[in-house]
C-alpha cells in the first residue's frame, strides 16, 4: 500500500495543474486518471481540439472571403477532413505529452486506472488501495444528457462525437445555442455544413450580456448559421446515416420537424462523479450533483477536497485550475485565494466574445448606479485592415467611484484583450486608470482603451 500527501483523481486542467502545485510545495503527489492520456476532457475532447479545428476553418474561411481583397490570388484550399483530423490530433499529443513530461519533472506519480473513495485517506484503483493525508476530487464534467435523444456518437453526437466525424456533414443541427454548440457549429459551418441551431430559450449565449446576445446571432447568421429560438427538442430517430428531430416552438406549441445528417447535442454539462463512492462516504452533494465544498474547497468530510467542474460555479478550465492552486496551497498550509468576480469566459468564434465581472442586466436588477463606456472596432485601425470591424469593447464602471465592474468584447483577439481588464479589476482600478495608460498603435487593445475613455468624457476616434 502506497501512501501520498495527497492524491489527486482526474488529471484535467484542475487535476494536474493542482498536482504539480502539490509537488512545487513538497508534497508527495500522485493523479489517478483513467484515460490513456492526461489532460482530462479539456486537451482529449475538448478545448485544445475544438480550438485546431476552429483555426483551421478559419483559415479557409480567409482564404475563401479576403485573401483577393489583399491580391493573393489563386484557388482557394480544398478540405482534406482526414488531414485536419490528423492535425487536430497532433496538437492534442504534443499538449498532453507536455503534461507526462512535467509530472515527471516534478516527481508525480500517475497511477493508471479509474479511482473510488472506500474511506476517508484511502482511495482504490482496481485491486490496489492507496492511502493518502489528503484526498482531492478533480473528476471534471460529462455532457448533460437530453430527454427524448439518444446519443450513438456518430449520427447523434456530443461535442466528443463531433470532434471525430468521418466526413464533413451536409446538414448539421446543433441542439443548443451555448458556447459549445456555437463553436462547433461555426466550424462546420465554414467548412461547408448547412447548420441550424435550435435554442430553447429566446437568446443565445445564455448569462452573457444583452448586448452580445444581440449581436452575436447576426454575425453568426452572416457566415451561413442559421437559428430557430424558443424550441423545446422533442426527440431525434437516427437511422445509420440520417437523423430526424422534431421540436416544438414555445410560442404557439407548433411542432416542427428538420432532418440532418448529423445532430450535436450541446446542451451544457454535468458533474463526472459516478463511481466514486461519495454518497455511501457520506459526502454533502447539490440536487444538481456537485460536491459541496466550504470556502477551503474541502466537503464535510475531513481531508477530502473537491475543485473544478466537480463543485458549484462556471464549468471553466483555468477556473478549475485556479481552484487546484489553491486547494494545493490550503492542503500545504498556506492560504488558497480564487477571485471567483473575476474568471472571464471566452467564446472562440470568429470574431471572439470575451466576457468579465458584471453584466448589465445584472447591474441594473441590483439596482446599481453604474455608466457604461462602449467603442465600435470599426473605429479601431487595426481591425479594419483585417477586415474585423464588426464588434465592440463594452466597459462597465461604478457611477461615483469609476472602479470597473465588468467588461465585455466581441471582436478580434477578444479572449486575448480581456485579461488587461480582469488585471486591471484585480487591482481595483477605474476606468479612467486605462483610460490614461499609453497603448501601442495600431493594435485591438486601442478599443480597450477607447471604451474607457467612453466612460469619462468620450472616446476618441468616435
Amino acid at each position: 500500500m502506497a501512501t501520498y500527501d495527497v492524491i489527486i483523481i482526474g488529471a484535467g486542467p484542475g487535476g494536474y495543474v493542482c498536482a504539480i502545485r502539490c509537488a512545487q510545495l513538497g508534497l508527495k503527489t500522485a493523479v489517478v486518471e483513467g484515460r490513456e492520456t492526461l489532460g482530462g476532457t479539456c486537451l482529449n475532447v475538448g478545448c485544445i481540439p475544438s480550438k485546431a479545428l476552429l483555426h483551421a476553418s478559419h483559415s479557409l474561411h480567409e482564404a475563401q472571403h479576403n485573401f483577393a481583397k489583399m491580391g493573393l490570388k489563386g484557388k482557394s484550399p480544398s478540405v482534406d477532413w482526414k488531414q485536419m483530423l490528423t492535425y487536430k490530433d497532433e496538437v492534442v499529443e504534443g499538449n498532453t505529452k507536455g503534461i507526462e513530461f512535467l509530472f515527471k519533472k516534478n516527481k508525480i506519480d500517475w497511477i493508471k486506472g479509474w479511482g473510488s473513495i472506500p474511506a476517508a485517506g484511502q482511495v482504490k484503483v482496481g485491486d490496489d488501495l492507496h492511502e493518502a493525508k489528503n484526498i482531492i476530487i478533480a473528476t471534471g464534467s460529462e455532457p448533460s444528457e437530453l430527454p427524448g435523444v439518444t446519443v450513438d456518437e456518430k449520427v447523434v453526437v456530443t461535442s466528443t462525437g463531433a470532434l471525430t466525424l468521418g466526413k464533413v456533414p451536409k446538414r448539421m443541427v446543433v441542439i443548443g445555442a451555448g458556447v459549445i454548440g456555437l463553436e462547433l457549429g461555426s466550424v462546420y459551418a465554414r467548412l461547408g455544413a448547412e447548420v441550424t441551431v435550435i435554442e430553447f430559450l429566446n437568446e443565445v449565449t445564455p448569462g452573457m450580456d444583452k448586448d452580445v446576445q444581440k449581436i452575436l446571432p447576426r454575425m453568426l447568421k452572416k457566415q451561413g448559421l442559421k437559428f430557430i429560438m424558443g424550441a423545446a427538442v422533442q426527440s431525434t430517430q437516427a437511422t445509420k446515416t440520417k437523423a430526424k428531430l422534431t421540436y416544438k416552438l414555445r410560442k404557439d406549441d407548433s411542432e416542427h420537424v428538420v432532418e440532418a445528417d448529423v445532430v450535436l447535442v450541446a446542451t451544457g454539462r454535468k458533474p463526472f462523479t459516478d463511481g466514486l463512492g461519495l454518497k455511501a462516504l457520506g459526502v454533502t452533494m447539490s440536487p444538481r450533483g456537485q460536491v459541496q465544498t466550504g470556502k477551503d474547497w474541502q466537503t464535510n468530510i475531513k481531508g477530502i477536497y473537491a475543485i473544478g467542474d466537480a463543485i458549484d460555479g462556471p464549468m471553466l478550465a483555468h477556473k478549475a485550475e485556479d481552484e487546484g492552486i489553491a486547494a494545493a496551497e490550503t492542503v500545504a498550509g498556506k492560504h488558497g485565494h480564487v477571485n471567483y468576480g473575476i474568471i472571464p469566459g471566452v467564446i472562440y468564434t470568429a470574431p471572439e466574445i470575451a466576457s468579465v465581472g458584471a453584466t448589465e442586466q445584472a447591474l441594473k436588477e441590483a439596482g446599481h448606479d453604474y455608466k457604461v463606456g462602449k467603442f465600435q472596432f470599426m473605429g479601431n485601425a487595426r481591425a479594419k485592415t483585417i477586415f474585423a470591424g464588426e464588434g465592440f469593447v463594452k466597459i462597465l464602471a461604478d457611477k461615483k467611484t469609476d472602479r470597473i465592474l465588468g467588461a465585455h468584447i466581441v471582436g478580434p483577439a477578444a479572449g486575448e484583450l480581456i485579461h488587461e481588464i480582469c488585471v486591471a479589476m484585480e487591482f481595483g482600478a477605474s476606468a479612467e486608470d486605462l483610460a490614461m495608460t499609453c497603448h501601442a498603435h495600431p493594435t485591438y487593445s486601442e478599443a480597450v482603451r477607447e471604451a474607457a475613455m467612453a466612460c469619462g468624457d468620450g472616446p476618441i476616434h468616435s
